[in-house]
């Protein structure tokens, strides 16, 4: 067993108190004795308000957020997935950048979100991604993570299942879905689509989600969640209040699954 742990964060629009949150969050999770930190989408700022959160967000070499995560991943000894920072790409619009850090405080993977989330709501919620960010064009893979192979993904991308087939053929261990999910849609659909992902895959899902009520007015569901891969929730943290949790990951129960249902081995070209 290796023991993760999920950071369920309430992000502020100060990138310096946020990142107080997550030094404070590895450290908790060191002692814990997880191997690994995961933290939700959007970790070092949530701010609706774009002209003030354009002074905010900044290159990565400049983001304070990141900085601390390296410095605490490097200081506690542990690996951190930092599920989301809105970074400065330098031609005037931003990326929603996933890093994957080793314990010596090494950026080894970064993952840019594929999918803009640019939606209208029954409940008048309206939400434009790509007016200022930039959509990805890679997949993001890590190898020798303490959980193995690991895959990324971010919020919205859940809802396109041929990015999780890919990371499934990829044989991906475990992927990370980190999430500002709103309440209307998580209510509805957050477990049903996490569940579905970890059973696509044959493979642990982890997702650090933000919760509550934002400073810029945003409200989102919480209910960070740990599943195995036959699809059983392993952790869910509810949709109340902010926290760290913790999750035994078993990397047996993989190949148990794989060998059961070998639906990824079975696959076949789908005719035109």
């Amino acid at each position: 067993m290796t023991r993760a742990a999920l950071l369920q964060m309430c992000s502020g629009i100060d990138p310096v108190a946020n990142g107080l949150i997550i030094h404070d969050a590895a450290r908790d999770a060191s002692a814990g004795g997880a191997a690994m930190l995961f933290t939700p989408e959007m970790s070092n700022i949530i701010d609706r308000d774009r002209k003030r959160a354009v002074h905010q967000i900044v290159k990565e070499e400049n983001d304070n957020v990141l900085y601390v995560a390296r410095d605490a991943a490097h200081r506690f000894g542990i690996w951190i997935a930092l599920g989301s920072l809105a970074i400065a790409r330098g031609d005037g619009r931003f990326a929603n950048r996933a890093f994957v850090i080793d314990p010596a405080g090494e950026i080894v993977c970064r993952y840019d979100k594929l999918h803009m989330f640019d939606v209208d709501l029954a409940t008048g919620e309206s939400w434009r991604e790509s007016n200022a960010y930039t959509p990805g064009d890679a997949l993001g893979v890590v190898e020798g993570t303490p959980f193995g192979r690991l895959g990324l993904a971010i919020c919205y991308d859940i809802r396109f299942p041929a990015l999780f087939e890919t990371l499934g053929r990829r044989q991906c261990d475990v992927i990370a879905i980190p999430a500002a999910f709103t309440v209307p849609t998580g209510r509805d659909h957050w477990h049903l689509l996490q569940r579905a992902r970890a059973v696509e895959a044959s493979a642990f899902v982890l997702s650090a989600a933000q919760v509550g009520l934002h400073e810029d007015g945003r409200d989102t569901f919480g209910h960070s969640l740990a599943i195995d891969p036959w699809g059983k929730v392993l952790l869910d943290m509810g949709g109340d209040a902010p926290g760290l949790g913790f999750a035994e990951i078993d990397p047996q129960r993989i190949a148990e699954v794989r060998a059961q249902l070998p639906s990824l081995a079975n696959r076949r070209e789908i005719p035109n």
